[in-house]
């Protein structure tokens, strides 16, 4: 939401919308794909900012539970391609969340459906990582962030938590730091036998593919660490 809101300025090409809006004038709209962490998360600092949301999920009880914890401070849609395309085509800002763990991202959002945006809207693929869920979405870089689709501004830069590295540093140690620990004093292969949520989050060991949805994304044989330990 933060880089989002700042490619709407007009010198990054955008539509020149404030997302909060002013007395008087109407705040932006702006579309969530996928209730996960990072929709749920984005959609929180767009309503914070005064925007119109729109959230869309495949999920109705994720969706309910969305409903709940924003009191009706947003819009939920089931997502499906009619509600993706006119969520889509009244946006200022698309956040693209929707992510399947180790697999590539489906395409939800459609070139076609890009063509049909406002012309300075801005898209925001945080899944780019994993191929993205816009159709339209190549990897950028954050010296090269941004290109222009349909005169829709694109912004789909891998690594997007190096932007801000104090804070997602500290926030990545906090999360990773009792595993490089039990790493460092058991070894991997101790480790691993010690704790099977450890192994769950495996995804390659001793040259073979350990983490399944990665293996079917690559095309490539899969390994369990049961088999390999």
């Amino acid at each position: 939401m933060q880089i989002g809101a700042a490619y709407l300025e007009k010198e990054h090409g955008g539509r020149g919308v404030l997302l909060g809006g002013v007395p008087g004038v109407p705040p932006g709209n702006v579309c969530v794909i996928g209730g996960g962490i990072v929709g749920t998360n984005a959609a929180k600092i767009a309503v914070g900012m005064g925007a119109k949301v729109t959230l869309l999920d495949l999920n109705l009880n994720r969706l309910r539970e969305l409903d709940d914890i924003f009191n009706g401070k947003l819009f939920t849609l089931a997502s499906n391609a009619y509600n993706v395309e006119r969520a889509t085509a009244e946006a200022d800002l698309v956040i693209g969340g929707v992510l399947i763990p180790g697999a590539a991202a489906p395409k939800i959002v459609t070139a076609s459906m890009v063509s049909r945006m406002k012309r300075g809207a801005v898209i925001v693929d945080v899944a780019i990582d994993q191929g993205g869920c816009i159709e339209t979405a190549r990897p950028t870089t954050h010296s090269d962030p941004s290109y222009l689709v349909n005169g829709v501004v694109h912004y789909c830069v891998t690594n997007m938590p190096a932007a801000v590295p104090n804070t997602s540093t500290l926030a990545l140690t906090n999360a990773t730091f009792r595993y490089v620990v039990r790493l460092a004093n058991m070894g991997a292969s101790a480790a691993l036998k010690a704790d099977p949520g450890f192994a769950e989050g495996l995804n390659t060991f001793d040259g073979h593919l350990t983490y399944k949805a990665v293996a079917e994304a690559q095309q490539r044989e899969f390994k369990s660490i049961e088999d390999i330990l």
